[in-house]
């Protein structure tokens, strides 16, 4: 029972189904219409001419033939109708239009493919919007990143950057301009910006990860680039470029900060070291040479004081924890403090003093007092030690107006041995020193006073400008804005 009605809902809603129950109608209807007309006949069908039957059979024929053609074109008109719409409806999505759908008129397997069809275009829209919005989220990241990142094709042509990529690109390829490369000189890749072939070369034949760093002008860039891989081919590669001109002066300024300290420190140890052990060993044998030891060891310990002071102010002032007690005050007064400090060692070393005042004040708004006084004394201290006996130094303020502002000028001149020129632009770097033959002691410095100084006076918004000939003596010159710049 079960199987009749299977056969039965499959011969009423399926095509098959209908065309079979078509033919059956058409033949049982053409069996029909010939028993009509013949029956009025079957009596006298032997009594006539066999050509009346004939005319009759052949009319009959056509008229069967009429109405199985209409019933066939009816039929077939029934069926194309919706593959047409269905044909349309998937050019229309192939066009791009994913909301298409098709209207379902039947329950047969052309209204299930119709319902199948509007299933997956519904799938294919969900699909389509998924995707777009992944491509949008991907956009929104490649244009927030701060690093460039650049795409290539297999061949090394440029499929997809983002802004800083582009920009990178655009200043790279301004390093190529200039060659006129010969038809066989010219590189594999050569649409790969310079800086970047090697590595993409690596990249292309290993088929894996690589990380470089490149120098381009007086820039550092790291270089991270992928291999785009598809069933173990490699299609192209992705960079991810930044730039680590910072990090990579950090680190050296790091190293070298470390070595010098090292350097520094090493002399003052093996001299408190060597003049312990010959103490302990009793190998002076005179009080006089004991206490010069004694005195030697006293030096040095008050030089790696300063030292390590130096470390630490260099270091807060770096790490922006030094805080500046800003008030209103009168540089007169501070210029005087300093010039009553040095006069002593200045007459001890047979050096004349001078300092140069106005008659009117020489107030500043904000400013710390005792770190203007910490410069003008790291200032005056380099100053003594580089003039010799006989010479002058001055210290000297007055007011000064650079482009309509208002400013304190301080300078510190002395007639001493001077600075080589090429010296003169790194003078203000932690540890440089332009006298590399210098003696160390108790009268060296530390390297560092001049880079103290010029971060002093950045923090005032000042300005700190050296001007030294050789063998006739160096000026510094300090400007200090009088107003406030907030």
């Amino acid at each position: 029972m079960r199987l009749i009605k299977r056969w039965g809902h499959f011969a009423l809603h399926t095509v098959v189904g209908k065309l079979w129950w078509t033919i059956m109608f058409l033949v049982a209807l053409v069996l029909v219409i010939l028993g009509t007309f013949l029956l009025q006949y079957i009596d006298i069908a032997f009594k006539d001419s066999q050509h009346q039957i004939k005319v009759l059979f052949i009319v009959v024929a056509i008229i069967g033939f009429l109405l199985s053609t209409f019933f066939a074109f009816f039929l077939s008109s029934r069926i194309q109708q919706p593959l047409l719409q269905l044909k349309k409806a998937a050019d229309s999505i192939a066009g791009g239009n994913y909301k298409t759908t098709v209207q379902i008129r039947s329950s047969d397997e052309i209204g299930d493919l119709a319902k199948t069809f509007n299933h997956m275009t519904e799938q294919l829209g969900t699909l389509i919007d998924d995707l777009n919005h992944e491509k949008e989220h991907l956009s929104s990241i490649l244009r927030s990143m701060g690093d460039a990142v650049i795409t290539f094709d297999a061949d090394g042509e440029v499929i997809l950057t983002n802004p800083p990529g582009h920009m990178l690109l655009s200043r790279w390829s301004v390093l190529e301009m200039d060659m006129d490369w010969e038809e066989e000189e010219v590189p594999p890749f050569h649409s790969v910006p310079g800086p970047l072939r090697d590595t993409f070369q690596l990249v292309m034949q290993a088929g894996r990860d690589c990380t470089n760093k490149v120098q381009v002008h007086n820039n550092v860039w790291s270089v991270v680039m992928a291999p785009l891989q598809t069933d173990g081919v490699v299609r192209g590669a992705v960079a991810v470029i930044r730039n680590v001109t910072e990090e990579h002066k950090l680190e050296k300024l790091r190293r070298d900060f470390v070595a010098n300290v090292s350097h520094e420190i090493r002399t003052p140890l093996s001299m408190l070291q060597g003049y312990s052990e010959a103490l302990l060993d009793d190998i002076v044998a005179s009080p006089e040479e004991r206490k010069e030891l004694v005195q030697v060891i006293y030096d040095e310990s008050l030089r790696m004081g300063r030292l390590v002071n130096d470390f630490l102010d260099m270091a807060r002032m770096e790490a922006g924890h030094v805080e500046l007690s800003l008030q209103e005050f009168d540089l007169r007064h501070v210029i005087r403090r300093v010039h009553r400090k040095f006069q002593v060692y200045a007459k001890e070393r047979d050096v004349s003093l001078i300092a140069d005042l106005p008659e009117e004040p020489l107030a500043v708004q904000e400013a710390d007092e005792d770190r203007i006084e910490q410069v003008l004394t790291n200032l005056m201290d380099n100053a003594l030690r580089h003039t010799p006996a006989g010479k002058s130094i001055k210290i000297a303020g007055q007011l000064a107006s650079i482009n309509k502002k208002h400013y304190v000028k301080l300078i510190v001149a002395d007639e001493g041995q001077g600075i080589p020129s090429e010296d003169v632009p790194y003078i203000f770097e932690r540890f440089y020193k332009a006298d590399k033959a210098r003696k160390r002691g108790a009268s060296g410095g530390t390297g560092l006073g001049l880079a103290i100084v010029k971060n002093i006076i950045t923090q005032h918004n000042g300005r700190i400008e050296v001007d030294s000939v050789l063998g006739k003596g160096t000026t510094f010159t300090l400007l200090l804005p009088v107003e406030s710049n907030q």
